[in-house]
């Protein structure tokens, strides 16, 4: 009779294979993921054990959608634009292979959190969606310097009701 294989010896293929993508990629992006890795964790952790209030008001400025508060922006150089890529692609990538779920919200604090660190100033913006005979919807994007970064392309329907600068 044939054994039936245990899950870590299902998994092992999806291990070697992770792993051989992370040893291809970059020093710089392998750090980068690494970074966005614990970005993404701490921001999760924050989600489930402070009151959303205490996490907003590390965002920044609340300010209504409609009106040109976002043009005061900081343009990004040559670099600033590459640091703002390598965040994006870090925090998406990761996001996928976490052991827990990265959606919007803590992707775009994660990518906030890592911009900060940077001297990138960013954006958050918050949406939601009512679609008839369904619950409320609700989703967060990032951009830095009209870059987007994270939480796009953002899906039809939905109504920016406030944006963090």
């Amino acid at each position: 009779m044939a054994e039936v294989p245990t899950a870590i010896q299902r998994r092992r293929p999806l291990v070697y294979r992770l792993t051989r993508r992370f040893i291809r990629v970059s020093g710089r992006q392998r750090g980068a993921v690494v970074e966005a890795v614990a970005a993404l964790a701490l921001a999760r952790l924050a989600l489930m054990f402070l009151p959303f209030h205490r996490i907003a008001a590390w965002f920044g400025t609340a300010v209504s959608p409609k009106g040109d508060e976002g043009a005061q922006l900081q343009c990004l150089d040559e670099a600033q634009i590459e640091r703002v890529r390598v965040v994006s692609w870090a925090v998406t990538r990761a996001a996928r292979y976490v052991p827990f779920r990265a959606v919007c919200l803590p992707q775009a604090i994660a990518a906030m959190a890592l911009l900060k660190r940077r001297g990138i100033a960013s954006v958050m913006h918050f949406g939601v969606r009512k679609e008839p005979g369904k619950a409320l919807d609700a989703h967060a994007w990032l951009d830095a310097g009209g870059i987007e970064v994270t939480g796009y392309p953002v899906s039809d329907g939905f109504v920016e009701v406030v944006r963090f600068l």
